[in-house]
């Protein structure tokens, strides 16, 4: 006898039907061109649901399933319609980096049931670490270097190890790197041991030694905060997150990388109040400041900033836009990512999950109808030919490059495949910089230059006076120096905060003339001389005899020895 089974065949045909769906919705994210993401699949999160209301998610037909930081996660069934829009604009407004997704109905369903659970949940917001400002100010007082903030985290690491607790120590972690100036946070296992290194003025300090099975727990929380996979630990994976504070957000970046003995991480802290530099104070030199001043205040062309990574070219980048930001311009950002969020700027991120990079974004920002581009760095010969174009139809434009020195952007656009016959036309002025530590002014001792010493500084401030004979001739047999102990306001480094040593290069009519010849850098550097612009180590050397720096710490950058032209 043939028997049915009614319970089965209605869970096989509901089977079907949410098939059939999801197909649809596949299709429908081809038509959008937006990627397709299955919800019944994806763990929805009630802190990303918080942002968007449910009676608004319901009427636009969306919903946010993820967030990170200020990316938001979001899913949309009809990415044409008016409410959806509407939201989408007030999210972007909110300085929200929105990733879209197209959805299924039973999707957005499945997470619109969610909203019940957040009336019954604590506001516990993944990709946002609460601290408090007094917890800040509390660090600051306790902290008086390394030691005293190494002593803290040995405490509280054998509190969390036995009782747990791992995010408040994550807290302290984050805390101390905010109230010590620190750039980035490292955290890398050795055999046996786990090493923590605080980045202080661009230079590695040891800080303490973690546990193994702590540290595991440590990687635990910050993938979790920064949405990251933690079942992943054979591949590199980056995320983000934010550090709330009273009045401003902290942005930090993660880095991930497997190794020999575990994966490493990298924090790197992007507070708004360390790189929020005004243009007067980056450490530029009086005579190239006023070249600059007049040549970002151009209404077109080309401003190039070459230097390793940590040089500070965001920082100056950024100096010069809020220099120029008026209500009468408007200013469009390709970055990766966006450091520091800039009022009246509109800045946009490259993601590449969604192909929107440096070379797509500049196509679309010129769309915009900007008056300035600020394109985060300059890669390929597309990006490289069109950055040129947009400076010679009405737009200044900013970016980076990578190369050594002022001299080295010409040879490298060219390589890049622009025309050298435009470049004279297009390019406004090429920098180059380097960051050096700042002596710290509380310990720093006066000596005097050993031999070798003396004869370098008085080559190179004759190297000076030759270029520019209105400066007065700096003291040459009285230098400065850190002290080997320090102190405790420079965490006993000797070297409290950084400067940027610069040098740039005009193209002016000897430079143009070069140009037809595809010159090399010794040409190019030759012929700017006359242009009178300090070169970075002859900056640098102003700096240590005027006992901002030292000579150690400048050799570190530059190479001091070089052969002067």
């Amino acid at each position: 006898m043939l028997k049915f089974n009614d319970e089965k065949d209605k869970q096989r045909l509901s089977e079907l039907h949410s098939q059939e769906a999801e197909r649809l919705a596949q299709t429908l994210a081809t038509k959008y061109k937006l990627p397709y993401i299955d919800l019944s699949k994806v763990a929805i999160n009630t802190d990303a649901l918080r942002i968007v209301p449910e009676a608004e998610a319901r009427e636009g037909q969306l919903a946010a399933f993820r967030v990170t930081g200020k990316h938001l996660y979001l899913a949309l069934r009809a990415p044409a319609h008016p409410k959806a829009k509407a939201i989408l604009k007030d999210l972007e407004a909110k300085n929200y980096i929105l990733e879209k997704y197209l959805v299924s109905e039973a999707g957005l369903i499945r997470a619109w049931d969610r909203y019940k659970e957040i009336s019954k949940s604590t506001r516990t917001e993944a990709g946002v670490i609460d601290i408090s400002s007094a917890d800040i100010d509390r660090f600051i007082e306790e902290i008086k270097d390394l030691e005293d903030l190494a002593q803290i985290l040995e405490k509280e690491s054998g509190i969390a190890f036995k009782e747990g607790g791992i995010s408040d120590l994550l807290e302290i972690i984050l805390a101390g790197g905010i109230s010590t100036l620190a750039s980035d946070i490292h955290i890398e296992p050795q055999e046996g041991k786990v090493r923590m290194r605080y980045r202080l003025d661009g230079v590695l300090k040891n800080v303490i030694f973690f546990h193994e099975r702590l540290y595991k727990q440590i990687l635990s929380r910050v993938k979790l905060i920064s949405g990251l996979k933690l079942n992943v630990k054979k591949s590199a994976q980056d995320g983000r997150f934010s550090i709330r504070l009273a009045e401003t957000d902290i942005e930090i970046r993660t880095s991930i990388l497997p190794g020999a003995y575990g994966e490493s991480t990298v924090l790197r802290i992007l507070n708004p109040e360390t790189i929020a530099v005004s243009f007067d104070t980056l450490g530029i030199e009086s005579a190239l400041l006023k070249i600059v001043n007049r040549e970002i205040s151009k209404p077109n062309g080309m401003v190039l900033l070459t230097g390793p990574t940590g040089s500070g070219k965001t920082t100056t980048l950024y100096a010069f836009l809020r220099k120029i930001s008026t209500t009468a311009n408007k200013i469009i950002t390709i970055e990766d990512p966006i450091e520091y969020h800039l009022q009246g700027v509109n800045q946009t991120q490259v993601n590449s999950k969604q192909n929107y990079t440096f070379l797509s974004g500049l196509r679309s920002a010129l769309r915009q109808d900007p008056d300035i581009i600020m394109i985060g760095e300059i890669r390929d010969s597309e990006t490289a030919k069109i950055a040129v174009d947009s400076s010679l139809t009405g737009h200044l434009v900013f970016s980076t490059l990578h190369t050594n020195n002022a001299a080295g952007t010409i040879p490298r656009l060219i390589d890049l495949g622009v025309n050298p016959k435009v470049l004279d036309a297009s390019l406004n002025i090429a920098m180059a910089q380097r960051l050096v530590r700042v002596l710290c002014k509380h310990c720093k001792v006066t000596d005097t230059p050993n031999v070798e010493e003396k004869k370098l500084l008085d080559g190179i401030v004759a190297a000076i006076k030759t270029k520019r004979p209105d400066l007065a001739s700096p003291d040459t047999d009285q230098i400065w120096r850190p002290t080997k102990a320090g102190c405790g306001q420079c965490h006993h480094t000797g070297y409290r905060g950084q400067v940027g040593i610069f040098e740039g290069i005009l193209v002016d009519p000897a430079i143009s003339k070069l140009l037809i010849s595809n010159p090399n850098e010794r040409e190019i550097r030759l012929a700017a001389k006359p242009q009178g612009i300090l070169d970075m180590r002859e900056d640098g050397v102003m700096k240590v005899l005027s006992g901002i720096t030292d000579l150690s710490e400048l050799g570190r950058v530059v190479d001091i020895h070089e052969e002067i032209l």
